[in-house]
């Protein structure tokens, strides 16, 4: 069994928010497979689904993102799994927007839900899948951008790079990882760059 988790914050306030673009990938796969994401275990929401003929856990943490590693670490242990398991969709501002990287193991680049991920599971050797979001803007604090709205000019490019996203999952689970890293880490994978963002939040929760 191979665990999609799709780091997040819980709750409507967040739903549209670069920090959330994790959350949609696990949607988005979810609801290529006919599931719904909604059952309640171990401080996250999952689904079971059959992916490629394979079957596959989507986790969606609602703890918050910072401490996104209890339920990760919980379900690896009651599945009897180790981290290889893992693919993590994170949003990364490393990236420019509309880029999608596949990685295996690395550090967490200032990201609080890999760091906590890395801390309680014990390592950072999973695979993640990391989704551009690019750069704020001079003079904006990084949390405000992350916990920004997509300005409405990026929108219709987030639902293609979801779906270029769900669609390297799909890979992963049937071809495996280097197989999809090699596909999708090209530079064609590139859906845009550069954008004007929307507003910050008044407050941040990252």
């Amino acid at each position: 069994m191979l665990l999609l988790v799709g780091l997040g914050n819980p709750g409507a306030r967040y739903a549209q928010t670069r920090h959330n673009v994790g959350f949609r990938v696990v949607d988005r796969v979810a609801e290529r497979a006919g599931v719904v994401v909604d059952r309640k275990a171990f401080g996250a929401l999952v689904a079971e689904a059959n992916v490629g003929g394979r079957k596959v856990l989507l986790v969606q943490p609602q703890q918050f993102m910072n401490v996104s590693g209890q339920a990760v670490s919980s379900l690896l242990g009651f599945y009897k799994l180790d981290r290889k398991a893992l693919v993590v969709a994170h949003d990364d501002m490393d990236l420019p927007f509309g880029r999608l990287r596949l990685r295996e193991g690395g550090g967490h680049g200032g990201h609080n839900g890999i760091r906590d991920i890395q801390r309680l599971c014990g390592g950072n050797d999973f695979p993640r899948m990391r989704v551009g979001v690019g750069r704020p803007p001079e003079g904006w604090d990084p949390a405000d951008y992350v916990l920004g709205s997509w300005a409405s000019s990026e929108l219709p490019l987030v639902d293609t790079l979801i779906d270029r996203a769900a669609d390297a999952f799909e890979m992963v689970v049937r071809e495996g990882f280097t197989r999809a890293m090699n596909t999708f880490n090209l530079p064609d994978s590139a859906v845009a760059t550069g954008s004007t963002p929307a507003q910050p939040p008044l407050r941040r929760s990252a």
